[in-house]
């Protein structure tokens, strides 16, 4: 069964979609100013935050109903932001483009080089999404889009790593967080 995203979002005035807590929680790591991009940003909740804090985003989805609303949710706040419809696997990032990327909740293995090229020097990866620790009911039912036990850190190999959460079964799976992983990683400074 493949997932219609168009009408998913259809409903885009029902509220604003929130931020990913891999981004809310570590802000404070947020350059004061410059390039951001919500890859995959379905109705931006991350890219309206980025904005908000003062960096020029993009915010690329292939979904063309959340792209017009995230677009005027930007211009009626006259926020630095610039949404796109984009098929995120046939164009990627251009190398050393962005200070900050955030994913949330979409999983694209081939896309990781990519991802990790795209950041600047000094640049940061946000990436929350789920796992195959299936505590809850929640997320993709078929496995090859969620991360295997510590697939972020493979996949991210090659950048430093700033934070890594993924609690798995680990202890009392009623409380912690649970059917995700979070990673922040930089690129070095060179």
């Amino acid at each position: 069964m493949t997932l219609d995203w168009e009408s998913r979002y259809r409903e885009c005035s029902s509220g604003e979609a929130e931020p990913c807590a891999v981004l809310t929680d570590y802000h404070h790591l947020l350059p004061a100013s410059g390039e951001a991009l919500d890859l995959a940003c379905g109705l931006g909740g991350n890219a309206l935050y980025l904005a908000r804090h003062g960096l020029t985003t993009s915010a690329w989805d292939s979904a063309r109903t959340a792209i017009d609303c995230l677009a005027a949710r930007g211009r009626d706040e006259g926020l630095p932001l610039a949404a796109e419809v984009r098929d995120v696997v046939a164009r990627p990032p251009l190398a050393e483009t962005f200070d900050v990327v955030v994913v949330s909740r979409f999983l694209e293995r081939n896309l990781a080089p990519a991802l990790a090229a795209a950041l600047r020097p000094g640049g940061l990866l946000f990436y929350q999404t789920f796992t195959r620790a299936r505590v809850a009911e929640r997320g993709p039912r078929n496995d090859d889009f969620r991360l295997a036990d510590n697939e972020f850190l493979t996949l991210f190999a090659g950048l430093r790593i700033r934070l890594y959460r993924d609690e798995w079964r680990a202890g009392h799976v009623s409380e912690g967080l649970r059917d995700e992983a979070q990673l922040i990683a930089q690129r070095g400074a060179e």
